[in-house]
């Protein structure tokens, strides 16, 4: 398929699209071509354009604290790599990271004129996905919590994200929530204190450092 309308009528997104519509895809689109053990991306970078595997496959995978690899999934041909994360950006984050382990092919579609052509024309179709990308954002903090967090960046991480809860819950319950010792969570909630990273005043955690906080569970 060297034909970039051929390449784009292989995704079976866009395989009932009229030859129109086809035609102007094509005008945001090029194709890349990757060879096998290239890093795609890393995690916490973005990019601007919508990624779409044509041919090949792609191994999506993250790094915990200690440094191990954990497998997530593959990609494979004519499948979308892209994880969106906000339809009200022109970026695209990459919440994994991602290694071709074949030859590759790869459609990419500049994502800011995707939005502009195909899905600002009806308040519906934007608001039903913008639900969806809301439920991926939830999948994936839990393979974060689950998975890639220590008990450090599983509080971190909720403090940041979740504080009112926090706040609500007993802290027993916050420890079953993170699966992790009502011990560790006083642990870490001392060490936080200690580093003046927050304060807590009759129970109630108020956020100091917020960009330290964030720091933790991102690894920076």
């Amino acid at each position: 398929m060297n034909n970039i309308k051929d390449i784009i009528k292989s995704i079976p997104l866009f395989t009932a699209l009229p030859d129109d519509e086809i035609d102007l895809l094509a005008t945001m689109s090029h194709v890349s071509k990757y060879n096998a053990n290239t890093v795609l991306f890393y995690e916490s970078e973005t990019t601007d354009e919508l990624l779409f595997l044509v041919e090949g496959l792609l191994k999506v995978y993250k790094i915990d604290k200690y440094d191990n690899e954990i497998f997530l999934y593959y990609v494979y041909p004519n499948s979308m790599i892209s994880e969106l994360s906000n339809l009200n950006d022109n970026k695209i984050n990459c919440f994994s990271n991602s290694e071709f382990l074949r030859d590759s092919v790869m459609l990419c579609v500049n994502f800011k004129k995707f939005k502009e052509e195909f899905l600002s024309q009806n308040d519906l179709v934007q608001k039903f996905i913008n639900e969806l990308i809301y439920k991926n954002q939830q999948l994936q903090c839990i393979v974060n919590r689950e998975l890639v967090f220590d008990a450090t960046s599983k509080v971190a991480f909720m403090l940041t994200n979740d504080l009112d809860m926090f706040n609500h819950l007993k802290r027993n319950e916050v420890s079953l929530l993170l699966h992790i010792q009502p011990e560790t969570l006083s642990r870490v909630l001392k060490r936080l204190v200690r580093n003046g990273t927050i304060s807590i005043d009759k129970g109630i955690v108020s956020i100091e450092n917020g960009d330290e906080l964030k720091s933790i569970y991102l690894g920076l």
